[in-house]
C-alpha cells in the first residue's frame, strides 16, 4: 500500500499586539495516528478528564492533566513520529501592495502557504514511492463557498512541480474540516499553538483592568507555556521563541526536523 500522512491543522490569534496570523499543525503517518490517538485518549481516561483540551480552557485545576497528556505527545515529537509546525507573522513587517481581494482572502491565502511550505513536503519522499496526504482542518470559520474554493486550491497542490516530483497525491475527499473534540492530536496542536501566540504577544504579562497583579489563569498559562518551551528546547537546544527555526544549510530539514517554527 502507498504511504499516507495526515496533516492536522489549526489557527489562533489573527491580530495580536506584536505577532499575528498564527497557524499550526502536525503531520503523522496514518499508520501511527491511531496508535498515538489511542495512547493520548488512554491517558485522558486514566486522569478522569472528559473535557476537550483547549488553550482557552486551561485552568489551575486541570494544569497537571494537560502536562501529563502533553508529556506523552512530546515523546512522539521527540522521536519524529509527529512533526509539529507553527507559523506566524511579526506585525513590524506589514504586507504592501495587496489587492482588496487578497486582503479579503488573507486567511485562506496564508493557510495555503502554510500547507505548501511549512512541512517541507517536497523532501518527504526520497525513495520516490507514491504518497498520499490527508488534511484535517479544525472547523474552518468561513462560508461554504469560500471553504470549497480553498479546498480546491489545496487539492491542486499535487499539480505543482515540487509535489509531482515528490510523487505526492491528494484526494479531494481527504481535504476536510473537522471538529477538534473528536481529534485529540489536533487538541494538542491547539495547546502548543496557543502557547506560542500567548507568549509572543506578551499575554503572560497581562493584568485584569484595574488590577495590580496578574490573574490566576494567566499565571497558569505561563507555567504551561514554560513547560512546552522546555520540551521544545530538549529537541532544539537554544530554541528562541521569536526567531525562525534554522535548517542548518540543509533544505531537507524543513521535513526532517521534529519541530519547526
Amino acid at each position: 500500500m502507498a504511504k499516507e500522512y495526515i496533516i492536522y491543522c489549526d489557527e489562533s490569534i489573527a491580530k495580536g499586539d506584536y505577532y499575528s496570523d498564527f497557524y499550526g499543525g502536525c503531520i503523522v503517518e496514518t499508520t501511527d495516528a491511531e496508535r498515538i490517538n489511542n495512547a493520548l485518549l488512554q491517558i485522558k481516561r486514566e486522569l478522569g478528564f472528559s473535557t476537550e483540551l483547549k488553550w482557552t480552557k486551561v485552568t489551575e485545576h486541570h494544569l497537571d492533566k494537560y502536562l501529563d497528556i502533553l508529556s506523552c505527545f512530546f515523546r512522539y515529537i521527540a522521536e519524529g513520529t509527529v512533526k509539529v509546525r507553527i507559523m506566524f507573522r511579526q506585525n513590524a513587517f506589514e504586507p504592501v501592495g495587496l489587492t482588496a481581494k487578497q486582503k479579503e482572502s488573507g486567511y485562506f491565502l496564508l493557510y495555503y502557504q502554510f500547507i505548501k511550505h511549512a512541512f517541507g513536503l517536497r523532501y518527504c519522499n526520497p525513495e520516490g514511492e507514491e504518497i498520499y496526504i490527508r488534511t484535517y482542518f479544525d472547523d474552518l470559520p468561513e462560508n461554504n463557498e469560500k471553504k470549497e474554493l480553498f479546498k480546491n486550491h489545496i487539492y491542486a497542490l499535487q499539480s505543482l512541480p515540487d509535489f509531482t516530483n515528490a510523487n505526492i497525491r491528494i484526494r479531494r475527499r481527504d481535504i476536510v474540516d473537522v471538529d477538534s473534540k473528536n481529534h485529540i492530536i489536533l487538541q494538542c496542536v491547539d495547546i502548543i499553538l496557543g502557547a506560542m501566540a500567548f507568549r509572543l504577544n506578551n499575554l503572560h504579562k497581562a493584568k485584569p483592568e484595574g488590577a495590580v497583579r496578574r490573574g490566576k489563569r494567566t499565571i497558569v498559562k505561563e507555567r504551561l507555556y514554560k513547560y512546552i518551551l522546555a520540551e521544545i528546547c530538549k529537541i532544539k537546544p537554544n530554541f528562541n521563541v521569536g526567531i525562525t527555526t534554522g535548517i542548518q544549510s540543509n533544505p531537507s530539514n524543513t521535513w526532517s526536523y521534529p519541530y519547526r517554527h
